[in-house]
């Protein structure tokens, strides 16, 4: 009943990948990375929060169904950046917004679980807005290596799939407006100043930092044609409408087009549980 699929990634990231793998370009590299390293313990908030939310109170079976493969789709991230994070790690790079999130988290441990669900659609939707850009903007990964282009565009595929799950099962869960909101505004702060402050970390440990190509990507990336910042816009404002869910925007047709076009790159995880 659920119409979102688990799959396994086919990129081995045990032979590791270059230092600036994508397109030569520091700061383009760390940006990624930077998100990369904040996924596993992000992802494993996501799994907690939904997971904390009574089946009693999901009257729907498809959408319990959804919950489970939403479940099944962030386990399979957090393996998979869990080994990209080894690699990194192997290279030098630090992980220092660490500490700061896990002491987040075990404060949201404490609240209600509708408090945990809504830092979840919160963050869920910049996750999606970042992933709609993977998809829809090939310059925000052109020039990748090929093992690291697929894993994004993999991950930024299910990212788009299961974008609705966390709103869907928030609202079910009698979550409302204002709480909604407010978390919306202290995660967005939260996740934007952890990626500026690790992106910047490891690139002063590559002593790229203070480069002036560093600064110049750094301004196309967020502000060029096809700007983060411009990408992320209106679909950030569109958060505070109450009426907001994030199918608003369907972008369906870039998830299918990715799938269809790299069939060899992932195997759906029923397939593998079936041996083929």
């Amino acid at each position: 009943m659920s119409t979102l699929t688990v799959r396994k990634l086919r990129v081995d990231l045990s032979k590791g990948f270059g230092r600036h793998w994508l397109g030569g370009d520091p700061y383009r590299t760390q940006f990624f990375n930077a998100l990369s390293m904040s996924f596993p313990i992000g992802e494993q908030l996501f799994i907690d929060s939904v997971r904390g939310v009574p089946e009693g109170r999901i009257a729907d079976p498809a959408l319990r169904a959804e919950v489970r493969d939403f479940i099944g789709q962030e386990a399979s991230h957090r393996f998979v950046h869990l080994q990209y994070n080894a690699e990194l790690a192997a290279q030098g790079l630090v992980y220092v917004r660490e500490e700061s999130l896990k002491r987040r988290i075990r404060f949201l441990a404490r609240l209600d679980p509708l408090d945990r669900l809504a830092v979840t659609c919160a963050v869920e939707h910049f996750t999606a807005m970042l992933a709609d850009g993977v998809l829809a903007l090939p310059s925000w990964l052109d020039g990748a290596e090929p093992d690291m282009h697929t894993l994004w565009s993999w991950h930024a595929v299910e990212e788009s799939e299961h974008k609705g799950v966390a709103m869907d099962l928030y609202r079910a869960a009698g979550g409302g407006y204002v709480r909604r909101v407010l978390w919306y505004l202290q995660a967005s702060l939260m996740l934007l100043l952890d990626i500026a402050i690790q992106t910047s970390d490891s690139l002063r440990r590559e002593g790229q930092l203070w480069k002036a190509r560093t600064w110049v990507s750094a301004a196309r990336t967020w502000f060029g044609r096809d700007g983060i910042f411009w990408h992320l816009l209106w679909p950030g404002l569109r958060y505070f409408a109450p009426s907001f869910h994030p199918w608003d925007h369907d972008n369906r047709q870039l998830a299918a087009r990715w799938l269809e076009a790299n069939r060899d790159a992932f195997l759906p995880a029923a397939e593998q549980a079936a041996g083929r």
